[in-house]
């Protein structure tokens, strides 16, 4: 794993040490990150972060998202009904094959994706979401890669830290969306021009 990544996904961990929530990182096998990468065509950044980090039991927490990642074991799995076809159905309408499933909101069940048709040089690639169950797929950016991504739910984390487990009104909402708007801006200008975390 490169330095950017290593210190991406140590910002993270340190942010569930200082909110006190318990979560499980491993490392992946192998074999089966090799299987990703013929089956999925999951890219090397994504590779190298399964082989270090492989989020087994990894959910952030704030007042206005929780994202579940999907673990290596799950992520072939977690395709279906979207890429993949589910059995004696069709693929999703409107999701392409580019698009990889890597985690998950658990408040409204919407997919985070890579999108591995915009791969960089060092084989990473932005990430998004969209909401599903409606007319028309119309995806998100949410990072422009998956360093920034980790570094943007790492602060929306410990900006959360200030807001306490109280339930939010829409002026809760309001403040922490206001207050995690800068933060992101010096991480990822496009993810924060994108709108998804504001």
């Amino acid at each position: 794993m490169d330095s950017d990544l290593a210190e991406a996904v140590s910002a993270l961990k340190s942010a569930f040490d200082q909110r006190k929530i318990s979560v499980r990182f491993d490392k992946a096998e192998p074999t089966q990150i090799e299987n990703l990468r013929k089956t999925l065509k999951v890219p090397a950044r994504y590779r190298s972060f399964l082989a270090a980090a492989d989020p087994v039991d990894v959910e952030t927490v704030t007042p206005v998202e929780r994202v579940r990642f999907i673990p290596a074991a799950k992520l072939a799995e977690e395709q279906v009904g979207y890429a993949i076809p589910a059995e004696g159905a069709e693929p999703m309408p409107g999701w392409r094959k580019s698009w990889i499933i890597v985690a998950r909101s658990a408040l409204l069940g919407d997919p985070y994706f890579l999108d591995i048709s915009k791969l960089d040089a060092e084989g990473d690639c932005p990430l998004f979401t969209t909401m599903t169950g409606t007319d028309q797929l119309k995806p998100e950016l949410c990072a422009s890669s998956l360093q920034q991504f980790l570094r943007i739910l790492a602060a929306s984390m410990e900006v959360a830290s200030g807001f306490g487990d109280a339930l939010m009104d829409d002026d809760d909402e309001r403040t922490f969306r206001e207050t995690l708007a800068p933060r992101i801006k010096t991480i990822d200008s496009a993810a924060l021009r994108a709108g998804h975390w504001t």
